[in-house]
């Protein structure tokens, strides 16, 4: 049973926590780019990125196909890096969450519960992409501008069944919106996951955050991974404040 606190009014709808996608396919890719810059360019969250090798940091691009869910039918993609759990020594790659640093959807109502349930940085875009075909593809646009494409190549299966009856994975995602970083508990079960090196092809367009990336060298960097998925269920649970 919710509680009041686990309750949130979006658009006059009653959204209960933890919001639940019962379908989801998603394809990712992976990239190794400068500590430097990429601590720079997240620096407002007060997070540090993880570094698994001196000098470089993990930028992930991801497309998201929701099919059914709490939050309705909708598309998303995702610039997130891997950053280390507040507390987390440096230099260890124990304790890490992923910070969603750039967040566009295309639907309204999953825009304003993303932003006021969890501080998530969605903004409006259009979000064309396809998973019927054999490589999945993606792109990001602005009143019919690109800010960025990215395709994705097949790759091996690999088991994701859980042995013993253990539960699915729960990661930590990290927000940052109007100054207010928050920590999202976040719980993921995946079927018929595929990955590979490398695998996925980025292009950039003139928006802001384009720029960004390319700031990042993204736009010439290979992958180190990509990965499909074309089912996941997850659960996203209530966001607690990061104290500054």
């Amino acid at each position: 049973m919710s509680t009041a606190a686990d309750v949130h009014v979006i658009r006059g709808e009653r959204v209960a926590l933890p919001v639940r996608v019962r379908d989801a396919a998603v394809a990712s890719a992976a990239f190794a780019v400068p500590a430097g810059p990429a601590q720079n360019l997240i620096d407002y969250s007060g997070l540090a990125v993880a570094e698994p090798l001196p000098g470089r940091a993990i930028c992930s691009l991801a497309f998201v196909r929701y099919s059914d869910g709490d939050l309705g039918r909708y598309h998303e993609f995702a610039v997130a890096f891997l950053v280390r759990s507040p507390g987390a020594p440096g230099g260890r790659l124990t304790r890490v969450g992923a910070f969603i640093h750039w967040l566009p959807v295309d639907q309204k109502f999953t825009l304003d519960a993303g932003r006021s349930i969890w501080g998530f940085p969605k903004v409006p875009a259009d979000i064309p992409m396809h998973f019927s075909s054999r490589i999945k593809r993606c792109a990001v646009r602005f009143g019919g501008r690109t800010a960025i494409e990215l395709a994705v190549k097949p790759g091996l299966p690999v088991p994701t069944g859980l042995p013993g009856g253990r539960t699915a994975p729960r990661l930590d995602a990290y927000s940052c919106l109007d100054g207010v970083t928050r920590r999202i508990p976040w719980t993921v079960s995946p079927s018929r996951l595929r990955i590979r090196p490398g695998g996925a092809r980025v292009r950039l367009g003139d928006h802001p955050v384009a720029e960004e990336l390319r700031g990042l060298g993204l736009h010439r960097a290979p992958a180190l991974s990509s990965g499909t998925i074309p089912h996941m269920t997850m659960a996203f649970d209530a966001a607690e404040e990061v104290p500054a």
